[in-house]
């Protein structure tokens, strides 16, 4: 190694670019690896951004996935586990925003594919209802755990059972990833594009 290439990567080392790190939104610090279990597979950050209506803070979302991924398709096709964590960034009660959900997946699921996930979609709902309420600072995940299907947690809490299908979960990603998601600039957050 010359002495420029010595000398630039001491400064890249001092000044922190280029290392890899927490990435911070809405300041919610958010990890740029994590791991189901302790010996599950190891995640990466795809992207994070921040949920907004009317001006308010809702939530931060981020996800994860085993590799960095830049489409809406190439995130769905892509094998593994998955991960959409969301921070909670106000009070709402669970039934909010299961509805808000709901009214995502009605926007961007066909009537075929609607029919298809009724169960699923009714379990989504009923899980969010045993939940009632989230707070300002809880943590809420929505995992696919391959061939057991689609959990959701709060504050690391398991909801509800699995629900079945991994081709649901792909159906949820489009709340945040479909043609018509809840916000675009948070769909070009998650995607990595900002």
């Amino acid at each position: 190694m010359n002495r420029f290439t010595a000398l630039l990567l001491t400064v890249l080392a001092m000044s922190g670019i280029g290392q890899a790190g927490a990435a911070e939104v809405a300041g919610v610090k958010i990890d740029d690896k994590l791991k189901f279990s302790a010996a599950g597979p190891e995640l990466v950050l795809n992207g994070a951004g921040l949920r907004t209506r009317y001006r308010l803070k809702v939530y931060v979302a981020g996800l994860y996935l085993a590799e960095k991924k830049a489409s809406a398709a190439d995130v769905v096709a892509l094998k593994g586990p998955k991960r959409i964590q969301i921070w909670i960034m106000r009070d709402v009660a669970a039934n909010q925003m299961s509805s808000a959900f709901i009214e995502a997946l009605n926007a961007n699921l066909s009537a075929t594919e609607l029919e298809k996930f009724k169960s699923q979609i009714q379990q989504f709902n009923a899980t969010f209802s045993a939940i009632e309420a989230m707070n300002e600072g809880d943590v809420m995940t929505i995992d696919l755990l391959p061939g057991t299907g689609t959990r959701i947690s709060v504050n690391a809490k398991a909801s509800g059972t699995p629900i079945a299908g991994d081709d649901f979960y792909a159906a949820l990603l489009k709340i945040w990833l479909g043609d018509n998601p809840v916000q675009a600039d948070l769909k070009k957050a998650l995607l990595g594009q900002i």
